[in-house]
């Protein structure tokens, strides 16, 4: 009998370290689209700087807004994951383009990726299902 309990209480732990591991990103990207959508002035000077039209600040605010909502959704996670993988691969390339530094920059989306899917394989049992870990 304590065995059983204790594996729910281990998974609990991996649902609520998932959640948390998921809300970090997914509250940073929420913030990050509700400035896109009113252009404040630093969100100006970076479109400027990395070649962007500022017209296309609303846009994109919308979409990673859309794209964060699927993630938080659990039935639509996956998607939300995939796009929002999709949209930090953007940041990758537009990063690269202008030559910004490496690892605070440039890498910057993929660490926002890795925690977003993280959080997903912690608080998916079927992600962990098509990705498992393998013990030897």
């Amino acid at each position: 009998m304590e065995s059983s309990a204790q594996s729910v209480r281990v998974s609990n732990r991996r649902l609520w370290a998932g959640r948390i591991m998921s809300a970090l990103p997914a509250l940073f990207l929420v913030f990050d689209g509700v400035i896109h959508i009113m252009r404040i002035p630093p969100v100006v000077e970076a479109f400027a700087r990395l070649g962007y039209s500022i017209n296309l600040a609303v846009p994109l605010g919308i979409i990673e807004i859309a794209c964060i909502l699927l993630y938080v959704i659990p039935r639509t996670s996956v998607l939300g994951a995939v796009l929002l993988t999709g949209y930090l691969g953007g940041a990758v390339a537009t990063n690269l383009r202008t030559g910004a530094p490496l690892f605070s920059n440039v890498l910057f989306p993929v660490y926002v990726g890795v925690l977003l899917w993280g959080g997903l394989y912690l608080r998916d049992n079927a992600l962990r299902g098509v990705f498992p870990v393998r013990r030897q």
